[in-house]
Order: structure tokens, then C-alpha cells, then sequence
């Protein structure tokens, strides 16, 4: 049998497209690494930023900054009346409700849901597990604490715990951005995994910008909040990451 002889020029050809790939090999697996290394670092710079804002807040180094900015959002005149229309304080409350243990339940129902009729189990009781398990500790998180709510306007919306740190922005924070990275992660299209979280982040602070323009909260409680909401999501996908190259987790989606 005649066997074509390979030309310098074939062999070097394939010898170049072998390196290409294993140079993009290396590409992947170093960005993949970087991307794990800069997802623990904005969890060790959120547990971080939480311990220097908590000291602050026990030294009543925040108190200044606190009362100017709840001060700016109320009617120069008439502390009970809140700046702007009155539709937007009834539009406070609505947002504040997103926050709630019934609302973010809900969610979470939904989303485990979603997994569930995927025939993601795995997936299903992570997110269950997850959220459920954050939610629980935020209600134990907030007892250790003991800051008063704020004296300065009257509250838009019943309370009934310590201030510090805010309830609804740790919850909203623990649970949205929990179930945007687990969704995101199983979504094929960079531009879809963007949509997610960009929703689960702008639900989140809107959360906790009512809990401020409605009086219950210093804005500091409501930073508070974000940050140990972050650090809880952070740690959640982590977790599904390493979960997932074991096979337990959900695969991506098909791109259509």
C-alpha cells in the first residue's frame, strides 16, 4: 500500500496546532484557577471589611455619617415624611417586603424547583440546604449584636429586633445572591450568567436601600448585611464548585 510520505510542512503544521491546544489548555485551567482565587479573595475582603465596619460601629465611629445620610433622605422640616412622592414610600415598603422570610422562602421554593424538575437532586437540596441554612444564620448572626434601631425619624415599617446588622439586607443578600450564582453557573451563555447575577445584586441593594429610606435601619446596618450576605454566597459556590467536579452537581445547560 502507497503511503504518502509526510511533508516538513505537514509535520510542522500539526505539531503547531498541537501546541496551540495544549496552550490553550494551559489558558483555561490557569483562568479557571485565577477565577477561584479571586472569588475567595472578595470573601476574605467582605469578612474583612464586616470585622473593621463592626469595631466601628460598637466605638460609634459611624454614628456621623449615619445620621447625615438617613437626615438626607427625609423632608427638610418633617422627619416623618420621607423625600419624594408619596407612592415612592408605599414603593419602599413593597421593595423592604422582597427581604422578608416569606418572599425569599418562596424564591427558594422556586429555584429548588427549577432544579427539581431538571431531575437535579443534587442541585435541588444544595440550594434548599444553602439558602435555607443562611437565612437561619443570619436570624442567629443578628442576636449577637445588641445596636438600636434608629431614633432619629419614625419607621416606615414594623420592627422588632436589633438593628445591627440589617436582617432583611443579610437575608436578601444570603439568598439572591445564593440562587443567582447556582443559577448562573448551570447557564451556557456568558451573557445569561451576567443577566442573573446582575438581577440577584440589583435586588439586593434595592433591599436594603428601602430598609434605610423607610427609617428602620443605619446605612451602616444595611452595608453590614450585604457584606455577610456576600461572604455566605461566596462560600456557597465555592462549595457547589467543589461539589460539581465530583459529579453532584448540576451539569450546564444545552446551548441551544
Amino acid at each position: 500500500m502507497d503511503e504518502t510520505p509526510k511533508t516538513p510542512a505537514t509535520a510542522n503544521g500539526a505539531q503547531t496546532y498541537r501546541h496551540r491546544l495544549i496552550a490553550l489548555a494551559k489558558w483555561v485551567r490557569r483562568n479557571a484557577e485565577i477565577s477561584t482565587l479571586l472569588v475567595i479573595a472578595a470573601g476574605i475582603v467582605a469578612v474583612w471589611a464586616f470585622a473593621e465596619l463592626a469595631d466601628e460601629v460598637i466605638e460609634g465611629g459611624t454614628q456621623g455619617v449615619d445620621r447625615t445620610l438617613l437626615l438626607l433622605l427625609r423632608t427638610p422640616g418633617d422627619l416623618s415624611d420621607p423625600i419624594g412622592p408619596p407612592y415612592l414610600e408605599e414603593m419602599g415598603r413593597d421593595l423592604t417586603a422582597l427581604g422578608g422570610v416569606v418572599v425569599l422562602s418562596l424564591a427558594t421554593c422556586v429555584a429548588a424547583g427549577f432544579f427539581a424538575i431538571r431531575k437535579s437532586y443534587g442541585t435541588m437540596l444544595y440550594v434548599l440546604v444553602a439558602t435555607g441554612g443562611g437565612i437561619a444564620f443570619s436570624t442567629v448572626f443578628k442576636q449577637l449584636f445588641d445596636r438600636a434601631r434608629p431614633d432619629l425619624v419614625p419607621h416606615g415599617s414594623m420592627v422588632y429586633t436589633a438593628s445591627f446588622p440589617s436582617g432583611h439586607s443579610m437575608m436578601a443578600a444570603v439568598v439572591y445572591l445564593t440562587l443567582g450564582a447556582l443559577i448562573a453557573r448551570v447557564l451556557p451563555q456568558r451573557r445569561l450568567k451576567s443577566y442573573v447575577l446582575s438581577v440577584a445584586m440589583l435586588v439586593t441593594i434595592l433591599v436594603g436601600v428601602s430598609r434605610v429610606y423607610l427609617g428602620v435601619h443605619w446605612p451602616t446596618d444595611v452595608l453590614a448585611g450585604w457584606l455577610v450576605g456576600a461572604a455566605w454566597a461566596i462560600v456557597c459556590l465555592l462549595v457547589a464548585r467543589g461539589l460539581g467536579r465530583r459529579g453532584h452537581m448540576a451539569p450546564p445547560l444545552a446551548q441551544d
